[in-house]
């Protein structure tokens, strides 16, 4: 079935400087890799819109919202940085409006049935960011402002939110914590950064704290463990996903050891669920991933068993 592909020209615009990890040629590693593979056929593209104010502020401090327009760059060559890891150019302000209003569109198409499945290429990425905070490489959390877009726009009552970025989603645990019509499942390497997660004692957050060297196996076993009984259960009706791929083991922001065949694994059994209690309907976002050349096989990889062939 044909998938929607959202993406917005400005986030291969915005830069953190010279040989950052989070750069726009993972954007273009993602489409050389459809198009060699022969899946860009399959996929119906959209540009993203931006976001709201009001849809940005369901997840986020009206305050940070402000601060982060402020400090906006106006000047090409000018860095602002609003964390360690994590700079504005002046297209970054631009990118990460589109990034949260992909993720918005998302759902939108799939909740219309216009789609079953939509896969957004956006940067910056999203689960990081937390209520009134930026964060590694995120400024906008844009799987949280989807999942809250879902509940009070199209009326829903039980989304879930699945995060395989091998770093734990701190920023989406923050915004989403307690909220019983959300259930967040974040599986990361621990102790590894941000540091977050291990002790979270929530009833809608299962997180999977997993060792350094962790193996495909390992981590299938821990995710059949922990995660899907309790998605089962909860009967989401729409399953949001922060698609993370550094945890590959060909990336060395990471000491995973997961391989491009896990992330078609772990993609199929969330497809499963979608099936079962969601009419199929997913929105995966772009987190994580860096070794460019890993990066574009998992996300081709990924999206394969999102429009049902693999």
């Amino acid at each position: 079935m044909n998938l929607a592909f959202i993406s917005h020209p400005s986030c291969r615009e915005h830069r953190m400087g010279a040989h950052h990890p989070e750069c726009p040629e993972r954007l273009y590693a993602i489409q050389d890799r459809l198009i060699a593979s022969g899946m860009e056929m399959l996929l119906t593209h959209y540009d993203a819109p931006k976001a709201g104010l009001e849809q940005i502020a369901r997840a986020h401090d009206r305050a940070y919202i402000r601060m982060i327009m402020d400090v906006a760059p106006q000047a090409e060559d000018v860095l602002v940085w609003i964390d360690g890891d994590t700079a504005m150019n002046t297209h970054t302000l631009e990118a990460a409006l589109h990034a949260a209003g992909a993720a918005i569109l998302g759902v939108d198409l799939v909740m219309s049935e216009r789609h079953h499945a939509a896969f957004c290429a956006v940067r910056p990425p999203g689960h990081h960011a937390g209520r009134a905070r930026g964060a590694g490489f995120c400024i906008f959390n844009n799987v949280a402002i989807a999942a809250l877009h879902a509940l009070e726009h199209h009326g829903l009552k039980r989304v879930a939110i699945v995060d395989f970025d091998v770093h734990h989603g701190d920023g989406t645990e923050e915004i989403v914590i307690g909220d019983e019509r959300i259930l967040f499942c974040s599986s990361f390497q621990h102790p590894f950064y941000p540091g977050t997660g291990a002790d979270t004692d929530a009833p809608n957050v299962i997180n999977l704290p997993l060792p350094r060297l962790t193996d495909g196996a390992a981590f299938r076993a821990a995710v059949e463990r922990a995660w899907l009984p309790r998605l089962d259960e909860f009967q989401p009706q729409l399953i949001l996903i922060s698609a993370g791929f550094d945890g590959h083991i060909e990336d060395e922001m990471a000491q995973f050891n997961l391989h491009t065949a896990d992330y078609g694994w772990i993609t199929r059994e969330i497809q499963k669920l979608a099936k079962h209690h969601s009419q199929e309907r997913i929105v995966s976002c772009l987190e994580g991933g860096y070794m460019l050349s890993a990066l574009g096989r998992c996300v081709s990889t990924h999206i394969d068993a999102l429009i049902g062939h693999a």
